[in-house]
């Protein structure tokens, strides 16, 4: 059955699938995220802080759960292999100002597509296991320690990143889960990592991936453009340079990334012209227009104004401080 249900999962787009038990994280795990949010470097994140016995154990979230089925979409984009964008020209003449924007938000809201095609594997589960079995999505939003979980399912590895690394398709991907009250046969993690590599650590901006291994989201600035709602300091506004909407920084210096194929799933809508966005044209959207343009994207989910405060940031940077 397990061997049915992952063929059907890759059969409906998803580039990986794995399947792990519905036990909750080991001691170490557990360790590291407490840790974690010890030493504050989870900012303003407060749900973080809550729900922890059901993000570290599956089984708090569905009676009975015995397996978790993990899946992976490949999102690296079809214009540009997901390659670093070297230049930090904001200012050219004759041209507008325009802020980059994460690969991952270039495509529609992964959530409501991935939560669509997990819908149609539970169909395709209850067709084989029986109706009286018992299911739950989790998609980024449900309290889960989804990567965690992928390693255990044989997604790939966690990297100095802090990102899940599949050694074929690299760091960019999506994850999504079905927790369930099937048995099934689970998979072996994978043997690798990153070994000496440094490569994002060095690239990271602004020092959010630490030599110590940690990670401090109060530094980063996919926390600081989509997470944190206050004013930068500063010092990471100044680095944040023509982000507008988070960092690709860390997963496009990895090396597994040089060969990830180009996302091959044509049902999952990619919009190349929000690579970059121009900044005034933000600044002048009405909250109309901003859910318009921005309907069907995650865009949507950071709000105007806080769209408009990071577009005024851009805009210093490209500006030596003047709007």
């Amino acid at each position: 059955m397990a061997e049915d249900i992952k063929a059907k999962a890759l059969e409906s787009g998803f580039d990986l699938v794995g399947i792990t038990g519905a036990g909750p994280l080991d001691n170490e795990q557990y360790k590291v995220f407490a840790d974690w949010l010890a030493l504050g470097y989870a900012g303003r994140m407060n749900y973080m802080r809550e729900n922890v016995d059901k993000r570290t154990n599956p089984a708090k979230l569905l009676e009975n759960a015995r397996s978790v089925i993990s899946v992976g979409l490949n999102y690296t984009p079809p214009s540009s292999r997901g390659t670093r964008d070297e230049g930090r020209g904001m200012k050219d003449e004759g041209r507008e100002m325009t802020g980059r924007v994460a690969n991952y938000a270039q495509y529609e809201d992964y959530h409501l597509f991935i939560k669509k095609q997990l819908h149609k594997l539970i169909d395709f589960i209850r067709s084989i296991a029986g109706t009286d079995h018992k299911f739950k999505i989790c998609v980024d939003s449900v309290p889960l320690a989804e990567r965690e979980l992928a390693v255990r399912a044989g997604l790939g590895f966690i990297g100095k990143n802090h990102m899940l690394i599949n050694p074929e398709f690299g760091p960019q991907i999506f994850l999504g889960e079905i927790v369930t009250s099937v048995k099934l046969q689970t998979d072996e993690l994978i043997a690798h990592g990153c070994q000496n590599c440094n490569k994002c650590i060095e690239a990271c901006p602004t020092g959010a991936l630490r030599t110590d291994g940690q990670f401090d989201s109060n530094k980063c600035i996919s926390y600081l453009t989509i997470e944190y709602k206050g004013e930068f300091p500063d010092n990471l506004a100044e680095r944040t340079g023509d982000r507008l909407f988070g960092c690709d920084e860390c997963v496009l210096a990895c090396p597994y990334q040089e060969d990830a194929p180009v996302c091959k799933n044509k049902q999952f809508k990619f919009y190349s012209d929000r690579a970059r966005l121009e900044l005034q044209g933000i600044l002048n959207l009405t909250e109309a227009e901003f859910e318009i343009e921005f309907a069907d994207s995650p865009i949507k989910r950071l709000g105007l104004e806080t769209l408009k405060r990071n577009a005024k940031i851009c805009l210093a940077n490209a500006t030596g401080g003047e709007i």
